[in-house]
Order: C-alpha cells, then structure tokens, then sequence
C-alpha cells in the first residue's frame, strides 16, 4: 500500500511539472504560440533549404539561462587576436574556435586570422572587402572581381555594395564556371579578386579550381586573390575523404567562408571566416582608441552567443560525429537519388553534392518540403532542389516518394 501511495504521489509529481512546463511555453500572445506549434511541426519535412534541424543545443541553453546570461548585454566587438575591447564578450573563446577549424582546411596557426561571423554573406563581404585591400595596397589598383553566374546571390550584391567591377562567368549547365569563358572575360592588367563556388546554391556545383588556377596562371604578372564560397559544402567535405577539396594550400586560398547553421547545427545564422594573418595586415589602418585596438574587419558587433554555442558543439559534438555526419549525408544523398532513377523521375545531382534538383512536383509536394523553386530551359523548365542534411533519413526520403508518385 506504501509503494502505491509512493507511486501515486510521484506520479502527481509528473503530472504537476508536466502541467507547469506546458504552462511555460504559452506567452500569453495566440498568434505567437500558434506559429512556434506550426514551426516545431514542420521542421521534420524541411528540406528546401541547406539548415540541419537535427539541433543538439538543450544543455547549451540550460546551462546558459542557469547562468543567468540571457540578462546579460554580450558583444564580441573588436579583434579576437588582438587586444579586447571593453564590452563584455568570449574573445577567447572565439580565438578558439578559429584556432580549432583552421588546420581542417591547411591554415597554419602561425599564419591565421578569423572571426565568427555573423552570417555566410557575412563571411563573403569579409573576404570580398579584405581582398580589395589586399590587392589594391600592393599593387596600387583596384582589382576586377570574377563570379559564376550560379555563385550565391552574395556575390554580386557584395560587389555591388563595395563598388567593385563585377564580371561575371558563364558556368555549365550544371553549374560550374566555365574555364574558357573566365578567359574570354579576364583582363590580365588589373588585379584579380576570383570568388569560387564550392557549392552552387541550386544546383550544388563546385567550381573547378584547378582548371581555373590554370587559367590564371597563364598570366604570371596578374595579382590573384582568391575567396571561396564553402557555405555549406565547406562544413561536410572537410570531414570525409574528399578533405583535399577544401584545402587552402593545395588551391592557394587566401580566405574562405563556412556557415555555421548549415552543416554545424547552429540555430541562428553564423559562420566562420579563415584567412592569414599576412592578408589581414596588409589591410588598410583603422585604429580605434576606444576599443583598444586596429579594427580591419567590416562591422564592429558581432554575436558572442553564437560564438560560445559554436565552441560547445566542438566539445559536445566533436569531430568524429562530424565524419559519421557529413559520410551519413553523402550516403543517404545517393540513396535518394538512387530511389527518384528507380522510379523515373527526372534528377540531377553533381558530384561531392548533398543537393539533388528535378522536376518542380505538385504545390502540395512543394509545400509540404518547402522545396526551392528555379527554372532552368536546359532541363525542361521548372525545377526544385531538395538538400539532404542530418534530419532526412531513409524514412523521410521514401515518404517524399511516395508523395510525388
């Protein structure tokens, strides 16, 4: 009888906490409740977009409210290897995390500089700004700025932001630049600003570096600067055995950008952004007595929770779940496609790529998955493209099936 009044009264217990923390999610605003209830319930089919929603941050944000920060004004203001500024932030910890991912793509700790940036675009118009100063400090020009026509849509819009010229290359039908017409269009008297696409937005291209760098090399007395784009392809190929591809010395790399809400699982936009420490002071002087330091990196704030969040999925995630991911991804990418061929229908899929496009399916289809729309002529007019990230398994994929049959 003493056990079952025990259990009855644990069992109250339950039921009291369970009432409390269903309490706690209501706000109060009906509107507001109704669309995290709707967003919650439509992560799981969510494959339109490049974002992981397999998210492992429930003892990041205990820890972080235990700790009272979410009271707390954070700023990673000012540069992570040089002096803090005053505000309160992690510079530290974002030295960190820079210090952590840069051997992963052959940037020597003796020769690094980065941040946490606040975004992949971020990191572009960091390595877009910090290559103009580079090429325009040592060579007394400005630099001609050299993009695919499937590159992000970053790109163009940076280049347009900084005034660049902006020439943009005809890439393949599948999306890669053309190396004969980067030839066609390159103007071997001025600088070149070359931005490579490791993984072309729609149809999950990467640029062909090495043909590419054999076009420019024709042209010794041309100063190269060269940024990579490896927004989301840049966070999985590091860890499976196509590492090589994202190698800042076996390409010649001076500056790269990563996201971190892609691959890495971070909640919000973030990313990293790696270049060396002989690019970074070879930029122009900007010092600012007030932050204690020589700020060269376009904006001044930058987010200190994404910046600790990034460092605990280091130690909480790790790189060997990273490789069982990234090969987890690659292996249901071709299962995927394997079961839209068994079936007919009409796909693509480039190679090293997690994104598959096809034949734009019913609005239906296209809504529940949230699938991207595009039209390209060259494959019957109108497409989507599904990207295949840790949260599409093989139950999700046979189901996305069965729905477009």
């Amino acid at each position: 009888m003493k056990a079952f009044l025990k259990f009855i009264s644990l069992a109250a217990v339950a039921a009291s906490l369970m009432c409390s923390c269903q309490d706690n999610a209501k706000s109060g605003y009906d509107e507001l409740d109704a669309w995290a209830e709707n967003i919650v319930a439509a992560k799981r089919a969510s494959m339109g977009y490049p974002v992981n929603q397999n998210i492992q941050l429930d003892r990041f944000y205990k820890w972080y409210l235990a700790n009272n920060l979410e009271n707390v004004g954070l700023n990673n203001v000012g540069d992570p290897f040089g002096k803090a500024g005053g505000l309160l932030g992690a510079h530290n910890f974002e030295r960190e995390v820079i210090e952590y991912f840069a051997p992963f793509y052959d940037y020597e700790l003796d020769n690094l500089w980065g941040i946490v940036t606040n975004s992949g675009t971020d990191g572009n118009n960091h390595g877009i700004y910090f290559g103009v100063n580079y090429l325009r400090n040592l060579t007394g020009k400005m630099p001609i700025m050299y993009v695919s026509d499937e590159a992000h849509y970053s790109n163009p819009r940076i280049a347009d932001l900084q005034n660049l010229e902006l020439r943009l290359v005809k890439s393949d039908p599948m999306g890669r630049m053309i190396p004969e017409e980067l030839e066609k269009v390159l103007d071997p008297t001025r600088p070149c600003l070359m931005v490579y696409a490791m993984g072309s937005t729609f149809k999950g291209a990467i640029d062909d570096m090495d043909a590419l760098n054999a076009v420019l090399d024709a042209y010794p007395e041309m100063m190269v600067y060269r940024h990579v784009d490896a927004a989301l392809f840049g966070g999985y190929l590091v860890f499976t055995e196509h590492r090589d591809m994202v190698s800042s010395k076996k390409y010649r790399i001076n500056s790269m950008a990563i996201s971190g809400h892609k691959f890495f699982g971070l909640d919000d936009p973030a990313g990293v952004f790696l270049t060396t420490r002989d690019v970074y002071d070879h930029q122009s002087n900007n010092s600012v007595p007030y932050l204690n330091g020589d700020m060269k990196m376009i904006n001044c704030s930058r987010s200190t929770s994404s910046v600790l969040k990034f460092w605990w999925m280091i130690h909480e995630i790790g790189e060997q779940q990273w490789h069982q991911q990234a090969e987890a991804i690659l292996e249901n990418t071709r299962y995927f496609k394997e079961q839209l061929d068994k079936i007919g229908y009409p796909n693509w899929l480039n190679e090293y790529s997690n994104t598959i496009f096809f034949k734009r399916p019913s609005d239906e289809v296209c809504k529940k998955y949230m699938l991207a729309p595009n039209y390209d002529e060259q494959f019957g007019g109108e497409l989507s493209h599904l990207v295949v990230m840790q949260h599409v398994d093989k139950t999700l994929i046979d189901e996305f099936v069965r729905d477009i049959q």
